[in-house]
């Protein structure tokens, strides 16, 4: 742990010497490294799962937005797979253009809302982790895309530009309810479907309402989202993702 304290503490040098002057204000990229790697540094421990999205130029989307939520589930029992796949790594990181973006987001909620503020499920995945899930995946290989992406091709968590999130009320304590928890895959957690599901009595309006204010707060940041889950949004498309970024390994 030391050499690597060492090596994040040279980093944040070689980052500051590239100042002219003591007056000289940092520009906001130069800041966002210090601020990453101060925080790694001040930590007691980092995971090894963490080392390698940082080396690989991702950032921690807490640091960049503190009074954002994160809960990762799949660092936990409490997704579709009942399967713990992060391991020690209990932090959500993104490219760093995708944070801008959730930033905005979280903004525009908490000037809307004071009291709501998002919640983070999942940023970046692995391919590594992609195919832990995909193995896992108790369906055939034909079905298994409608599910989770293939890890040979790779979707958009694993450039680190998508997000799974909620809203969660500062108030009440808990999350807005959606009409379906995370990971739930059927209709009722469709965007498409929703007229459908509130004319059959799956979903009530009140469900829609909560999610329009998500769908708003992200979509007017830049993201968009996807028909069959109300909790994922893209800051890229899929070809945008690939000339601009490297998956995740």
């Amino acid at each position: 742990m030391r050499k690597i304290r060492l090596a994040l503490l040279g980093f944040a040098l070689a980052c500051t010497s590239a100042q002219k002057s003591e007056q000289e204000v940092f520009s906001a990229q130069q800041r966002e490294i210090v601020a990453q790697v101060e925080s790694l540094v001040s930590r007691d421990s980092i995971s090894e799962l963490e080392k390698l999205l940082f080396a690989q130029g991702l950032l921690d989307v807490q640091v960049s937005i503190p009074d954002i939520k994160i809960e990762l589930k799949y660092s936990t029992t409490d997704n579709f797979f009942g399967k713990d796949v992060y391991g020690d790594l209990d932090r959500c990181y993104l490219q760093p253009e995708a944070i801008e973006m959730l930033k905005k987001a979280q903004e525009s909620l908490k000037k809307e809302y004071p009291n709501l503020t998002l919640l983070v499920y999942d940023g970046v995945r692995p391919l590594s982790v992609q195919q832990i899930l995909w193995d896992s995946l108790d369906k055939p290989d034909s079905i298994k895309p409608l599910y989770v992406s293939d890890p040979k091709i790779g979707g958009l968590h694993n450039y680190g530009v998508a997000v799974d999130l909620t809203i969660f009320d500062l108030e009440t304590g808990a999350p807005l309810d959606m009409g379906t928890t995370y990971d739930y895959f059927g209709y009722p957690a469709y965007p498409d479907r929703e007229k459908q599901m509130i004319a059959e009595g799956k979903i009530t309006q009140l469900h829609v309402s909560n999610r329009e204010i998500l769908r708003k707060v992200m979509v007017g940041a830049g993201f968009t989202g996807i028909g069959s889950e109300w909790w994922h949004f893209n800051a890229f498309s899929r070809k945008e993702a690939g000339e601009k970024f490297e998956l995740i390994k």
